[in-house]
């Protein structure tokens, strides 16, 4: 068997430990060290490999971003911010067909900006909203559809931690990135509402209406989310000023985070303990996914299969849209089994090498930045979509009352609206590049 054909027996190999419900980090581990053991001829070049790469891997000065923005989310958790984010755009919006609905998804955008986490945005968004969404008679599969599709701005409305693990696997630059993913984050949070607007009308009774409150009121409530737009100018605004670096806005942000925290009484000891052991919980994981999924893409380097399949996909002369359109239906896909992280981190690798090859009449630096959000997007769909939706989840473990099956039929509006605007960033690479080009 040639190395080509053990790079292409170890996907379905992964899948079946996959499926086996081994851990997906454990899984890649465990496929490519076996890969290069076999492709090594079993001798101890593998062990001496891995003991390389685990320690070139984790002295990497990048990824001591992903635990500060962990922490940053944490501690945003705890502040109370999340509920002074929901009451602001409730006195701009409530007053709206479905207003409520579109107070928690802008909510949710204010929230991801600090946060960065899909997960932490769901859940943490839906203990101060979906109280608010029944007491005003939205429906169920509108409220906890609505509280699912607006907890995926958690990972594209910068600072996110997938665009950072993306940034590195591609040896892009994080701000760029940032940069390139705001405003399809913002087009993201008005497609969300346009969504919600138009099932409002066409379903009948299935959302409530606030009284419309006196620009007084609206202000004051805008004026008590100072803090936020505070740690959001310092974070974003540090970076493109060239005062900080990525990793020291994560750091800035984090801090300011903590101490708008203690301030509100939110963040007592019980609570710094919990944020830290959480923080350091989740990036114990996210680095074991790393390990495991750099020692599978090691092992698939040593088959040639990446650069194989690039030239295999050059030579056919298809056409380059056609190859993206064909790569972006398989995240959908796997978007349906697999977490967002693990599928970043698997597929990247494969994948970026085929697509850097086509020619889209652009510089590779634009196009790297454009693919990157759009399989960011892509993403975010799996999210919300069955079998493993992760945020569906979620929602629904806060919402116990009402059925998973409607929670999976109030998000359907939304997964339509992604994919309209997929299509629409995909057609004008413009949109996302746009900032990029202006700050850069």
């Amino acid at each position: 068997m040639s190395n080509f054909e053990i790079g292409l027996w170890s996907f379905p190999v992964l899948l079946a430990l996959i499926f086996l419900r081994m851990p997906i980090g454990l899984a890649m581990l465990a496929v490519g060290f076996g890969g290069k053991w076999i492709v090594n001829g079993g001798t101890l070049m593998s062990m001496m490999q891995l003991k390389n790469e685990v320690y070139s891997t984790f002295s990497s000065y990048s990824l001591s971003i992903v635990p500060l923005f962990l922490l940053m989310g944490q501690f945003a958790t705890h502040s109370g911010m999340s509920k002074g984010l929901f009451k602001a755009a409730e006195s701009w919006l409530g007053h709206r067909k479905g207003g409520v609905a579109m107070s928690a998804v802008g909510a949710c955008a204010g929230f991801g900006a600090i946060c960065g986490s899909s997960l932490a945005t769901a859940a943490t968004m839906s203990q101060v909203a979906l109280p608010e969404l029944r007491r005003y008679g939205y429906s169920g599969p509108l409220a906890t559809g609505t509280l699912a599709a607006g907890g995926t701005l958690g990972i594209l409305i910068p600072p996110s931690v997938i665009l950072v693990i993306y940034a590195i696997l591609t040896e892009q630059n994080i701000a760029k990135l940032f940069a390139a993913a705001f405003i399809p984050g913002i087009l993201a949070a008005a497609a969300y509402m346009a969504t919600i607007a138009i099932y409002v009308r066409l379903v009948p009774g299935s959302g409530g209406t606030l009284e419309r409150q006196p620009y007084a009121e609206r202000f004051r409530a805008l004026a008590a989310i100072w803090p936020v737009m505070l740690i959001f100018l310092a974070v974003v605004g540090g970076i493109y000023a060239g005062i900080f670096t990525p990793t020291e806005a994560a750091a800035v942000g984090a801090a300011g985070t903590g101490i708008v925290a203690l301030v509100s009484g939110g963040l007592g000891w019980a609570k710094i303990k919990e944020s830290v052991l959480s923080t350091g919980s989740s990036t114990a994981m996210i680095f074991l996914i790393v390990l495991g999924a750099g020692q599978f893409n090691s092992f698939l380097a040593l088959t040639q299969l990446p650069q194989m399949s690039a030239e295999w996909v050059g030579a056919q002369g298809f056409s380059p849209w056609i190859v993206l359109t064909a790569v972006l239906v398989l995240y959908l896909v796997f978007g349906c089994v697999m977490d967002s992280l693990s599928m970043i981190l698997l597929t990247v690798p494969i994948f970026y090498p085929i697509m850097v090859g086509l020619d889209f009449g652009m510089s590779v630096e634009d196009f790297s930045l454009w693919f990157g959000i759009l399989v960011l997007i892509v993403v975010e769909v799996g999210l919300i979509t069955p079998p493993v939706g992760m945020n569906l989840f979620v929602i629904n473990s806060m919402a116990r009352d009402i059925p998973i099956k409607d929670t999976f039929k109030g998000t359907l509006p939304f997964v339509l609206a992604d994919l309209v605007r997929v299509v629409i960033l995909t057609a004008i690479p413009s949109i996302t590049l746009g900032l990029v080009w202006l700050i850069y």
